[in-house]
């Protein structure tokens, strides 16, 4: 497909490089000329240098004949304009990155008179999934499938846990609960396993299962079951308003630290229920006073990924039973692993996943597209669902009859709401939802691309 991404910042650059990579005909519009020149000689990608709400650049790019427009500038009101006129001109898609509350639960409502496809708010997005871990704090990572009935959740197996020296053959008659490990990582290893994977102390494995036997699953686990009752969120950013309102809504106390004085009074108004303090959120004297080592989840959500590291780690060192970090330069997470340093969390990711998620099912002519898409095991196995359609060849065989490519693995189905840990007799019916566990160096358009050929 040709896609135009206007804005080359954190979100625009990762996206080109991502579609760039699946194939895609990708051209990158920004004011920036320096960045525009570093971009174009890094990757297989155009650039046009100008404004991307002017019909002047934007037909200079050739948005009339393109697929989609991704609009990710660092001004909502610019990426609405750009989408606008991207469908004016005869783009057939457009995507808004919308920062603002206010802007994004209007657009929303607006989406379809204003031609715009999708909208974005990475913020929004992050609060949203920092929430779901602290209501399972023992996870380390947490995606939903099937419409919130089906989980894949990251946990570290440490010596003592049940599981270490398990075979996976024997996982479900040995855990009580019907689960499948469908990804390992060992190091800097990551393993998409089978029946005769054997777990050791330190992996991190990603469990599927019902969303109903979570909490079964963490007691089967050996895992410490605590409700997030006080939580300390350091920075008042967009995100940390977004999950401040959840927390409070849930029944949680929420303290939240911020530098700025000024921000510190439109949160206490916006937040009445909520404890704000104007401090450095960064100064050790600050959270000790502020009971840092009393309360059970620690996040951390300034402008500086510095300070976010530090204060988790020290969060971690006085033995704080939840800490997340909010990381913008995630190129580093594979260093940071066992740092003290455990759960990563990035807006730009985030974002980047489900516009790739999008752009999967817009470019799909073969097949059932991806309803969901989510990267786990640091990025290097991806967790997509399909639905099955009746032209899948496949339809009514055995999973033990059909052979799929090397490093694939189908992880759970649903079927009529039913949800069904697989085995070698089940098979795949039409109109079933299907996981698919891959590693995320393989692009899967549809389902077909997991079958080898008979």
């Amino acid at each position: 497909m040709r896609i135009i991404i206007v804005g080359d910042g954190k979100v625009g650059s990762a996206l080109a490089v991502q579609l760039s990579r699946e194939g895609h005909d990708i051209v990158v519009i920004d004011n920036n000329k320096m960045v525009l020149q570093e971009t174009e000689q890094s990757w297989d990608v155009s650039v046009v240098h100008g404004n991307g709400a002017s019909m002047k650049i934007q037909k200079m790019a050739n948005v009339e004949g393109s697929d989609l427009l991704i609009a990710a500038t660092s001004a909502d009101e610019t990426n609405i304009l750009c989408c606008i006129l991207a469908k004016k001109l005869g783009c057939r898609h457009a995507i808004a990155r919308v920062r603002n509350p206010d802007y994004y639960y209007q657009l929303n409502l607006l989406k379809e008179e204003l031609g715009v496809s999708m909208v974005i708010n990475p913020e929004y997005a992050t609060a949203q999934e920092i929430f779901r871990l602290l209501q399972f704090p023992s996870f380390l990572k947490r995606d939903s499938f099937a419409k919130g009935r089906v989980e894949i959740v990251e946990v570290e197996l440490r010596d003592g846990n049940p599981l270490v020296g398990t075979v996976l053959s024997d996982l479900r008659k040995k855990m009580k609960v019907k689960v499948l490990a469908c990804a390992v990582e060992r190091g800097k290893e990551a393993f998409i396993p089978d029946g005769n994977f054997f777990l050791s102390s330190g992996d991190r494995v990603s469990f599927t299962a019902s969303s109903d036997d979570l909490a079964k699953l963490i007691r089967n686990l050996g895992l410490e079951e605590k409700k997030v009752k006080d939580v300390m969120i350091i920075g008042g950013s967009r995100i940390a308003y977004y999950l401040a309102e959840s927390l409070l809504n849930y029944g949680s106390s929420v303290k939240l630290i911020e530098i700025d004085e000024q921000r510190c009074q439109q949160l206490a108004e916006l937040l009445p229920k909520a404890t704000i303090i104007h401090a450095d959120g960064s100064d050790k004297s600050v959270l000790d006073s502020e009971g840092l080592g009393q309360v059970d989840a620690v996040v951390t959500l300034t402008d500086i990924d510095e300070e976010n590291l530090i204060v988790s780690m020290y969060a971690n060192f006085l033995d704080v039973f939840k800490v997340i970090t909010k990381i913008n330069r995630t190129e580093y997470n594979e260093v940071l692993s066992g740092k003290g340093i455990d759960c990563v969390i990035s807006p730009k990711d985030l974002c980047c996943t489900d516009i790739v998620r999008y752009v999967r099912a817009l470019g799909n002519r073969r097949g059932a597209s991806a309803l969901t898409l989510h990267r786990i095991v640091g990025d290097k196995v991806e967790a997509l669902e399909f639905q099955v359609n009746k032209a899948l060849p496949q339809l009514g065989k055995r999973l033990a009859d059909i052979k799929l490519k090397p490093n694939t693995l189908i992880a759970c189905l649903t079927r009529r709401g039913r949800i069904i840990i697989p085995e070698g007799s089940t098979t795949l019916e039409k109109d079933d939802t299907v996981i698919v566990v891959v590693n995320s160096d393989r692009v899967l358009n549809n389902l077909n691309d997991i079958f080898l050929e008979d």
